[in-house]
């Protein structure tokens, strides 16, 4: 995956201008991470903030939309091609003013885009 396209949701996933993902599951390689809290997009940096509830302790992790594999709209669900291990090392999201500062969206980005590659799958 190109750095560029980190932040852009691929063509398999089918995002679909304008629905909202509030409250879609997100699944992982291996299994659930969360649910969608709210999806940003500064400084043309697009991703999910995803509420991890007590899979990690409580916690929000930050996603690319370019993690984004597949969405399905009638089953609310969301699959990312990583593992659950590999969201969690993510750098830590700590509060919601990170989405504005492009450094820590770099970062993200950055970790994100080393990972292997992965199958694309449909949700």
């Amino acid at each position: 995956m190109a750095i560029d396209t980190i932040w852009s949701y691929p063509p398999q996933a089918a995002h679909v201008h304008g629905l909202d993902l509030t409250g879609f599951t997100v699944v992982a390689t291996d299994g659930t991470i969360g649910h969608v809290d709210r999806e940003a997009d500064h400084f043309g940096m697009r991703h999910l903030i995803v509420d991890t509830g007590v899979w990690v302790f409580g916690k929000s992790v930050l996603v690319p939309a370019g993690v984004v594999t597949g969405i399905d709209p009638e089953g609310r669900r969301v699959t990312v091609a990583c593992s659950r291990g590999e969201v969690k090392a993510a750098p830590r999201f700590r509060i919601d003013s990170e989405t504005m500062d492009p450094d820590y969206l770099t970062s993200v980005g950055d970790y994100y885009h080393r990972l292997p590659p992965r199958e694309a799958t449909t949700a």
